[in-house]
């Protein structure tokens, strides 16, 4: 980290309204290191609003929430007011990213573990590739100097470890050093609850409908959805396909009213998954992401671009550079 320019975003947010953006419909890691910005935050006397676009519906990110002590609201729900003049810090998310929606504050400053995303500039940024936007955050705490609270050090713990699979994807020395550093301030108990027992019975029908639709080009695996699910439901029965020894790239969608949402996993150095859903939805709609994993989306109103066969004509758009 920067951490002279760090301080000096401090000392701009002194006195200032400042909210904390997640990417849309957060996971573990958004909610984890949002969680853990505002602590930092909070120690330099800054009180910041942690928020979202969509919805937080899983029962391990409830869970969390209420054992790590986690306030953080959706925008239809914020405690004071957004303002245009609002200083924003995105967090596990960039400004024209494509999946965070643009809110009326002033999107200041960005904390990222993704790909840089767009030309936006930023008063402060730190784009960087690690496996878990959370480990980012606790470097901030190590090379500032503060401890983090038994809540905060668990939160962000179990965001590293649901971004990274349980550290078998994505992984860096960063992610295994921020480890080591959060590891004895958190609750070991209250961590290991919260990696048991997250499934919920409503997963089961989005698992037994991918099981019942997969199909296997090469070695990628397709499957479609047929119902609304949840950002994180798309993704864990991505990375269950993934799992699948035929299959080194996953691709799953699920129809929504207003569109299609895809997850995109893989394995494999040969296939970077967030260039392989740019290219396939190029024209129609947007997505990116990781080498490993990455998601999109394509409107409504584009859907009709797909032809009277939608299910085929995404496997060709995704088979046409020859995975």
């Amino acid at each position: 980290m920067d951490k002279t320019a760090f301080l000096k975003l401090i000392e701009y947010l002194k006195g200032k309204r400042v909210f904390v953006q997640t990417h849309n419909f957060p996971d573990p890691d958004a909610i984890g290191s949002g969680f853990g910005l505002l602590g930092i935050l909070k120690h330099y006397g800054i009180e910041a609003v942690l928020c979202y676009v969509g919805q937080i519906d899983r029962v391990n990110m409830l869970r969390m929430m209420k054992l790590c002590d986690i306030e953080i609201f959706a925008e239809d729900a914020l405690p004071v007011e957004m303002r245009e003049s609002d200083p924003v810090i995105c967090i596990d998310s960039q400004k024209d990213g494509g999946n965070i929606r643009d809110l009326p504050g002033d999107e200041i400053a960005c904390i990222d573990h993704h790909p840089k995303a767009s030309d936006v500039k930023y008063r402060y940024s730190d784009i960087r590739i690690v496996g878990s936007c959370c480990t980012l955050i606790a470097e901030y705490y190590k090379e500032l100097g503060i401890e983090p609270d038994e809540h905060t050090a668990t939160a962000m713990l179990y965001g590293m470890k649901m971004d990274t699979l349980h550290f078998t994807r994505g992984v860096t020395l960063k992610d295994i050093e921020m480890y080591g550093f959060l590891f004895p301030h958190a609750n070991a108990d209250n961590l290991t609850e919260l990696t048991t027992n997250s499934m919920e019975f409503k997963d089961l029908q989005a698992y037994a409908s991918a099981i019942d639709d997969i199909s296997v080009y090469g070695r990628t695996g397709f499957a479609g959805i047929p119902f609304a699910c949840t950002d994180a439901q798309l993704a864990v029965v991505a990375d269950f396909i993934l799992s699948l020894e035929e299959v080194e790239v996953a691709v799953l969608f699920a129809k929504r009213d207003d569109g299609i949402k895809f997850s995109v996993r893989s394995e494999t150095p040969s296939v970077h998954a967030g260039k392989l859903i740019a290219g396939a939805l190029a024209g129609i709609g947007n997505g990116g992401g990781h080498a490993f994993m990455a998601g999109g989306f394509i409107p409504k109103e584009k859907t009709s671009l797909l032809g009277e066969s939608p299910e085929e004509a995404i496997k060709e758009r995704f088979l046409r550079d020859k995975i």
